[in-house]
């Protein structure tokens, strides 16, 4: 069992300090979130937990406001494994990256994001993957990896893109099953050159993506190397072994 709960807490104590927010209840984070999963009877359900914390309230200003407590919102609510796009894959589109430039912060400063994604769903994708100086950095909430000749290739942690914490589960993977994970950017037209390419992230967990804009990725099916990372990774992190294992349909 790969319980990736301290990775998010390590991001968001690190997200909070460059943001200079003085959260001091982080170790208390973990019970609140057991506690909502019970009042909601969200125990033995697939779910997710939403974490919000602000420098707090006080009148509209742009410099910190001096000494006031952080607000902190947490939400519990159903999250299933949405199993048609992890069996079949999904259609993306790619935009210039248009954000500012730290996004190594996780923070709630989406705006960029939000109107990526519309126009995605607009366009009839599920995701956007974004472009910087002819470099594919990420998608709008998920890390963006590619395959050629079994090798896993993805944006190295920066200040372009977020830390990703299920990319940090999939090069654990990746070692395991003795596939190379390369860190390097791939650039915008290799990205239609590879022979797969999937998204990784808390909500897409591993996510095959089998077209880009109006090209297809690969043979247009999900690839064996993206099937083993999805295997790995759900018996990773839920323990078991699904019945029914859609990485084997």
């Amino acid at each position: 069992y790969y319980n990736l709960f301290e990775e998010h807490m390590k991001r968001l104590i690190r997200s909070l300090n460059e943001l200079r927010i003085n959260y001091q209840d982080a170790g208390n984070l973990h019970s609140i979130c057991l506690h909502l999963l019970r009042e909601n009877n969200l125990e033995d359900n697939d779910a997710g937990i939403y974490i919000q914390i602000t420098r707090g309230s006080y009148n509209r200003m742009h410099a910190f406001p001096p000494k006031i407590p952080p607000t902190v919102v947490m939400e519990a609510f159903e999250m299933p494994a949405r199993k048609e796009f992890l069996q079949y894959g999904v259609k993306t589109i790619t935009h210039s990256d248009i954000r500012w430039l730290r996004c190594d912060i996780k923070s709630v400063s989406l705006l960029g994001n939000v109107l990526m994604i519309q126009e995605a769903v607009e366009r009839g994708a599920k995701e956007c993957i974004l472009i910087r100086d002819n470099r594919i950095t990420e998608a709008t909430h998920s890390n963006v990896l590619g395959v050629k000749n079994e090798k896993v290739i993805t944006h190295p942690d920066s200040n372009f893109i977020l830390p990703g914490i299920t990319k940090g589960a999939v090069k654990d993977i990746c070692d395991v099953c003795k596939i190379d994970f390369i860190e390097r950017p791939l650039l915008e037209q290799e990205i239609f050159t590879l022979d797969e390419l999937f998204l990784a992230g808390t909500g897409n967990e591993i996510m095959p993506v089998i077209q880009v804009n109006e090209s297809r990725i690969g043979t247009g099916i999900p690839g064996s190397v993206t099937r083993i990372v999805q295997k790995h990774f759900f018996e990773m992190t839920y323990g078991k072994v699904y019945e029914d294992c859609w990485w084997n349909w």
